[in-house]
């Protein structure tokens, strides 16, 4: 298993090179192009929590009556993840779920959140993506990121959610998150320290328990199935490719967005 889990690693590093070395992070010099960003990245997190919860149910029973089900430590394993991302704590120790979280960093920094809102009011009340992204005027590179994750989650297969969320998410964030929170410290100074303590969480909390956990999770999901194990690594290099193409659309939006207001 181990040697099935490094092969992933292996096979997706210059996905993840260039998800780590995206020119994203120096597009964003104002405070223009840092509400771009998170009027994009927002799906990101909205859906994150969506493959999240994904994994909940299909592993553990989320159901009345109760019955055992499935391996007690995938259970664990995914609750305790759960936990931390679903009730985490705000800077002043109110337990909130970091899709909460970032939406109050939005709104800190003045970035549009009635798109993400449409969104989401539309989806709740009428079950069609479709829909939800035509009222929020989803831009594309969002859309396809989305779209594909709840391939994964539509899927209905554990193994083939765990890995993307393993090696799509949780092993990637802190890199990937690293050199955004240095830009962000040396642009903005101080001034938008909900954004910066959201990001620093998910490096601390991300880069150490709970990607060891997804980890165990994944491993423990495959098993020794080498099909099992061939179909995540496809999957995981189509999310990382969903990725790259997200950072791309903020990169050219960010530029169409300086263009306009120079003219």
């Amino acid at each position: 298993m181990a040697n099935n889990t490094q092969h992933i690693v292996d096979k997706t590093s210059q996905l993840r090179a260039a998800l780590t070395n995206h020119p994203v992070y120096t597009h964003i010099k104002s405070i223009y192009d840092l509400r771009v960003f998170m009027q994009y990245h927002v799906y990101a997190v909205w859906d994150f929590m969506s493959l999240l919860k994904s994994l909940q149910n299909n592993l553990t029973c989320t159901k009345v009556p109760w019955y055992p089900k499935g391996d007690a430590n995938t259970r664990y394993l995914i609750n305790e993840i759960v936990l931390g991302e679903e009730c985490d704590v705000d800077m002043q120790g109110n337990r909130t779920s970091h899709f909460e979280l970032y939406l109050a960093a939005m709104q800190q920094c003045g970035a549009d959140t009635t798109g993400i809102a449409a969104f989401t009011t539309t989806l709740q009340q009428t079950g069609h993506f479709e829909d939800a992204f035509m009222a929020a005027c989803t831009p594309a590179a969002a859309r396809h990121f989305v779209t594909n994750t709840f391939d994964v989650i539509h899927s209905n297969k554990a193994y083939l959610q765990a890995a993307v969320f393993t090696f799509g998410r949780e092993d990637l964030i802190p890199s990937m998150f690293l050199p955004l929170v240095s830009d962000i410290g040396k642009n903005f100074p101080g001034r938008f320290d909900v954004f910066e303590y959201y990001l620093n969480r998910h490096i601390e909390v991300d880069g150490g328990h709970h990607s060891q956990l997804a980890l165990e999770m994944t491993a423990l999901l495959c098993g020794s199935d080498e099909q099992k194990w061939a179909e995540a690594q496809i999957a995981v290099v189509q999310s990382l490719e969903k990725r790259v193409a997200l950072w791309d659309g903020v990169c050219a939006a960010i530029q169409e967005k300086n263009m306009r207001r120079t003219v």
